[in-house]
């Protein structure tokens, strides 16, 4: 006879059967296999070969740019210069490229990108203005500044560096090869490394991380940093796999860089956060705009369900972890570890630097 192993003080009939959980970064994974299952139903046509391998590169440039603002984001910040920095650095890329090797001028373009980034990062910390406030008339300094540097036309890049976003290894886009390695390198340094765990303790209660010792600023700045450094390249890629950097590159991603960040199920918040996941959301916004395009959506359309897969995201965020999360930001920011209030100066959410 088989015995029946139960649990200590539960009765087997009071047992109740167990359910199959998602964590709050794995909502997006069942979203990327029904658009896909999706696609396969309605448009089987996107998802040939070579309409995925035309897919792929802007995935990776979305990802890029959504990295980036990610890191903002788990600074309890927002980046809104995204479409401004991917097209300054884009154009400083291609006006250098005449001249000059396209390392030299990618590495130039990097270095303007590290420059908006600080410059974001301090009026926030500093000045105390808000990041929506700071970033929104950055960006809009960036595109008019855009617009006066290429004189209203659009640039050509070198046929070098449109050869090599053009390759391919294996069958394999190298932009996708380079978005793969980067997000898997910062993914495992924030996972693993000492300064990755201050920069989510920054993030998520910088109250504590102040008291702890950590310099604040510092992660909060750099963060930025590599917000602008990450959109910078995502913009010299996207130039040089299209021929061209004009003013206007970077325009379709103010805000899908976000929507990104948000679907992955990183929390505007702080703290938390997956950089895996915001790539698979970025994928997951390419192959839906790449579906809507397919079945003869118009552009207003392809808007509407990009909110749409936003609005759902958030509120299944909140169905299922919204009174958990909620009970922790507010123990978080209504005392540090010494037990003291933060006063009114400090920041909070989406509203100023530390």
């Amino acid at each position: 006879m088989t015995a029946v192993e139960e649990t200590p003080g539960v009765r087997a009939d009071e047992r109740k059967p167990s359910r199959i959980r998602v964590g709050e970064f794995g909502w997006i994974w069942l979203g990327l296999v029904g658009v896909f299952v999706v696609s396969a139903v309605a448009a089987p046509g996107t998802l040939r070969p070579d309409t995925l391998a035309s897919l792929l590169p802007f995935a990776g440039v979305l990802t890029l740019a959504s990295i980036g603002q990610t890191l903002v984001i788990q600074q309890r910040g927002l980046d809104l210069s995204v479409p401004g920095t991917m097209a300054i650095c884009a154009l400083t890329m291609a006006k250098l490229d005449d001249e000059h090797t396209v390392l030299v001028s990618a590495i130039a373009a990097l270095g303007v990108a590290v420059l908006i980034g600080a410059f974001n990062g301090v009026i926030i910390t500093k000045l105390s203005v808000t990041p929506i406030i700071t970033t929104l008339a950055v960006n809009s300094l960036l595109v008019g500044g855009a617009f006066t540097y290429a004189g209203g036309s659009a640039v050509s890049v070198s046929s070098t560096m449109t050869d090599f976003t053009r390759a391919k290894l294996l069958g394999v886009p190298s932009i996708v090869i380079i978005t793969v390695a980067l997000v898997l390198l910062l993914a495992s340094v924030l996972l693993n490394s000492v300064a990755g765990r201050r920069f989510v303790l920054v993030g998520s209660s910088p109250w504590s991380a102040r008291a702890a010792g950590i310099q604040v600023t510092q992660y909060q700045v750099g963060a930025y940093v590599f917000s602008a450094v990450f959109a910078g390249f995502a913009g010299v890629l996207l130039a040089g796999y299209t021929g061209v950097a004009t003013a206007d590159l970077g325009k379709p991603y103010l805000l899908l860089t976000v929507a990104a960040v948000v679907i992955g199920g990183t929390p505007l918040s702080g703290g938390r956060g997956s950089l895996i996941a915001t790539a698979a959301a970025a994928l997951f916004l390419s192959q839906l705009d790449q579906l809507t395009r397919a079945l003869g959506g118009p552009s207003s359309v392809q808007y509407f369900v990009q909110a749409s897969a936003l609005v759902l995201a958030s509120t299944l965020r909140y169905l299922a972890f919204g009174s958990v999360f909620r009970s922790r930001d507010v123990g978080a920011s209504l005392t540090s570890t010494d037990g003291a209030v933060p006063s009114a100066g400090e920041p909070h959410h989406l509203t100023k630097g530390s």
